[in-house]
């Protein structure tokens, strides 16, 4: 624990994990402005909120790593390219990052996503009200992650409930709990269908087989413990934050009316809507590193060993990046400067997947007419380090 009194840091020392969880723009604003990297005993760690030291800790894996045995995600999944630096990190990220540079994912994905999106959001349109995490942002999320790991024969209701394990399980991790015992048992029926995927779909002459068969056949040389691992990290990009990030930006557009009728003028801006709805509300909102050595950050010294907490929420709305940063503007020329996706040798590779997904699904949801958030049941985002509402409930004429 660091050395540092808790008396510097007073609005740290009384930040309370209820406050991170409901609503943590104000204390994050405070924080910023008086204490940019702040001790927060609630968290047992620093919490980084400024835009500058985020970059800085995320970027600088050799003084701030994720290789550390209290890392919340590696408790769950063990270590996976999510868990480790340097050279075997790069050989744990590498076969899965591979498939979705740019070109490959729209050749890839682009008419699965389509598709699902049109047959989920026609499945919907005659009913004139949804919940749309549940009916349309975690369906296609989890179908396009089925597709993608090769999951043959496991059904959406299934990876769902073991996605839904983790995110606990690292949640409860997180606030300073235990991991469910649910999260072991999802983890090992993950294995099971990993094992099974590699076996039955691996690459053939003809053409690349799933994800996993492709990362297993990878000259990495990963192992099948490795490969599990990693897919289970792939459920966390390509699933938790992905509905979140859809879920917000129907919640933000919907809720600023202005604002959705500058995108229905102009469908063009929708991209731009959906990187600031990631600025405003980033559905991954904080990452954990631990200082290898001790480290000036801040004006603070943070010792060898601390738990370094990077808000990415705070980051996004840092003044000093973003003007009027608690606005949310469609038409903010560097919303695109956020960290939704994290930054340096850990940034999201699927991200181009995720905009992919968002756009498709945010379009098709505006084509609704008069699509409206409903007023009897209020919506807004929830979570420690997901974050999103936990429900969305929206109406349309019929």
């Amino acid at each position: 624990m660091t050395s540092e009194p808790t008396s510097r840091f007073p609005v740290g020392a009384a930040a309370a994990v209820a406050d991170l969880e409901d609503d943590p723009h104000p204390l994050l604003a405070r924080l910023r402005a008086a204490e940019p990297v702040s001790w927060l005993p609630a968290l047992g760690g620093w919490l980084v909120t400024s835009r500058d030291l985020a970059q800085r800790v995320m970027r600088d894996a050799a003084a701030f790593t994720v290789d550390d045995p209290r890392f919340s995600t590696a408790r769950v999944v063990g270590p996976s390219m999510l868990s480790l630096d340097g050279p075997v990190h790069t050989r744990h990220r590498d076969p899965f990052a591979r498939p979705f540079r740019p070109a490959r994912t729209r050749e890839r994905f682009t008419a699965f996503v389509e598709a699902e999106v049109a047959r989920l959001v026609g499945g919907l349109a005659p009913a004139g009200r949804a919940e749309l995490r549940g009916e349309l942002a975690g369906p296609l999320a989890v179908a396009v992650v089925a597709e993608a790991l090769g999951l043959e024969g496991v059904d959406a209701a299934t990876i769902r409930s073991w996605y839904g394990a983790f995110v606990e399980a690292v949640s409860a991790i997180t606030a300073g709990g235990d991991a469910p015992a649910r999260a072991d048992e999802a983890y090992a029926l993950l294995r099971a269908a990993v094992e099974k995927a590699i076996t039955e779909k691996a690459v053939t002459a003809d053409g690349p087989g799933s994800l996993l068969a492709e990362a297993a056949a990878d000259g990495a040389g990963l192992t099948t413990a490795e490969v599990v691992a990693n897919a289970a990290i792939l459920m966390f990009g390509g699933i938790d934050t992905t509905e979140g990030m859809i879920a917000n930006t129907v919640l933000h557009l919907l809720g600023h009316p202005g604002q959705l009728r500058l995108v229905l003028d102009d469908p063009g801006l929708l991209p731009a809507a959906i990187e600031e709805s990631l600025r405003l509300e980033p559905s991954a909102s904080v990452v954990d590193r631990y200082a290898t050595r001790d480290t000036a950050l801040g004006g603070v010294t943070v010792r060898a060993g601390d738990l370094v907490r990077v808000s990415i929420a705070g980051a996004n709305r840092d003044p000093a990046v973003f003007p009027d940063p608690d606005r949310f503007d469609v038409r903010r020329a560097n919303a695109g400067e956020h960290l939704a996706f994290a930054h340096g040798p850990h940034f999201c590779f699927g991200a181009h997947l995720a905009r992919l997904e968002a756009r498709t699904a945010v379009a098709a949801l505006l084509e609704l007419p008069g699509l409206r958030l409903d007023p009897s049941r209020p919506a807004r985002a929830h979570g420690l380090v997901f974050r999103k509402p936990p429900h969305l409930h929206v109406l349309w004429d019929r």
